[in-house]
C-alpha cells in the first residue's frame, strides 16, 4: 500500500513539475519573444534545454523544500501512508493554484504555491512545520527578492543607457537582440536550477516518509532526471497566456531592456540558490526586473494596474494554495478513514 502511495506521490509531483514548466515558461522567454530577439518556438526550445541542464546543477534548494515540514517519528513508524497523503494534498493545492492563475494569465509563483500547499496540508494534519525555515528561506526572500530585482533592473538599465548613449540606436538594438539569446538562456538555466529542485525536494520528502532514503542522503539520480525531464517537457508545452502578460501587458520592452531584465533575474536566481539555499520565485524575480527596467522610460510607462493584479496574485498564492491543500487533506482523511 505504501509503495503504491509513494508512486502516486511521485506521479503527482511530476505533474506539478510539468505544470510549473508551462506555467513558468514565460519567465525565461517572454521578454525575448516580445522584443523579437527570438521566435516563440526557438525560445521555447532553448528554455526547455536550459531548464533540463539547470536541474542538475545543485541540490541545496531541494533540501530546503524537504525541510519545510517534518513528520513525527510515530507517524513514520506506524502509518507512513498518512504522511504521504499529507504530501499529496500539498501538491494538489499547488497544482490547483497553478491552473487557476494560468487560466487568468497571472504570473504567480509556483514555488510559493508548493510551499503554501505543504504548509496548509501539514497544519490540517497536525504535522510539524519548520517555521524558521519558512520565514528565513521562503517568506523573507519572497519579500526581498522582488524589491532587489526591481532596483537592480532600474540601475542596470540606467547604466546601459549611459554606456551606450552615443551608439546608433538601430545598431544597439541589433546587438542587444543577439545578447538576449545569452540572457534568456541564463534565465532558463536559473529557472531549472531553482524550480526543478523544488519538485525534487517533494519527492525526497515522500521517499523519506516511506523509509527509502535517510535525511542526510543525496538525491537519487533518477529523481533529478525525472524532475528535469518533467519541467523541460512542460516548458516546451509553453505558457502563452502568461507570456503575453509578462512581455507586453506590463510594458512594451525593447531589446536592451529585455537583456537587462533577464540578466538581473538570472543573477538573483543563482545567488539565492547557491548562497542562501532559498527557493525564491522566478516569476516574482523576472516580473519585478521587467517593471524596474520599464520604469527607466518613465514610471507612467509601466502599466501599474496590471502590476497591481499580479501583486494580488502573489499575496494570495501562499494562503490560497494552503487552503486548497488543507481541504484536500481533510477529504482524503475522511475518505480513507485516516487516524
Amino acid at each position: 500500500m505504501e509503495l503504491a502511495i509513494i508512486i502516486a506521490v511521485v506521479v503527482v509531483a511530476l505533474v506539478f513539475d510539468y505544470t510549473n514548466g508551462f506555467h513558468d515558461a514565460a519567465n525565461a522567454i517572454a521578454t525575448s519573444v516580445s522584443t523579437r530577439a527570438l521566435t516563440p518556438r526557438v525560445a521555447l526550445g532553448l528554455a526547455a534545454v536550459m531548464n533540463f541542464i539547470g536541474a542538475f546543477l545543485g541540490q541545496k534548494v531541494a533540501k530546503t523544500v524537504s525541510e519545510v515540514i517534518s513528520f513525527p517519528a510515530d507517524m513514520l513508524a506506524n502509518d507512513a501512508s498518512h504522511a504521504l497523503v499529507v504530501v499529496v494534498a500539498g501538491l494538489a493545492g499547488a497544482i490547483t493554484w497553478n491552473m487557476i492563475t494560468w487560466y487568468y494569465g497571472l504570473p504567480s509563483s509556483s514555488s510559493h504555491a508548493l510551499i503554501g500547499g505543504l504548509v496548509g496540508a501539514a497544519l490540517a494534519a497536525g504535522v510539524t512545520v519548520s517555521w524558521d525555515t519558512v520565514m528565513e528561506k521562503v517568506v523573507i526572500p519572497m519579500l526581498i527578492s522582488p524589491v532587489f530585482a526591481f532596483a537592480a533592473g532600474f540601475a542596470v538599465m540606467l547604466a546601459i543607457m549611459w554606456i551606450f548613449r552615443r551608439v546608433n540606436p538601430h545598431k544597439a538594438n541589433r546587438n542587444f537582440k543577439l545578447a538576449q539569446t545569452a540572457s534568456a538562456a541564463a534565465m532558463a538555466l536559473g529557472h531549472g536550477l531553482q524550480d526543478a529542485q523544488k519538485t525534487m525536494g517533494v519527492i525526497f520528502l515522500a521517499l523519506l516518509a516511506g523509509g527509502y532514503v535517510g535525511a542526510d542522503d543525496d538525491l537519487p539520480l533518477w529523481v533529478i532526471f525525472a524532475a528535469a525531464a518533467a519541467i523541460s517537457a512542460g516548458t516546451w508545452a509553453g505558457g502563452w497566456r502568461i507570456m503575453r502578460t509578462l512581455g507586453r501587458r506590463i510594458i512594451h520592452l525593447d531589446p536592451a531592456r529585455g537583456f537587462a531584465a533577464e540578466s538581473v533575474a538570472a543573477s538573483v536566481l543563482y545567488t539565492t540558490a547557491y548562497a542562501f539555499e532559498a527557493p525564491i520565485s522566478t516569476t516574482h524575480t523576472i516580473t519585478s526586473a521587467v517593471m524596474g527596467v520599464g520604469a527607466t522610460k518613465r514610471f507612467s510607462a509601466v502599466r501599474w494596474g496590471v502590476a497591481r493584479s499580479i501583486v494580488v496574485a502573489w499575496v494570495s498564492t501562499f494562503p490560497a494554495a494552503g487552503a486548497v491543500a488543507a481541504f484536500v487533506y481533510l477529504v482524503c482523511r475522511y475518505v480513507f478513514q485516516l487516524p
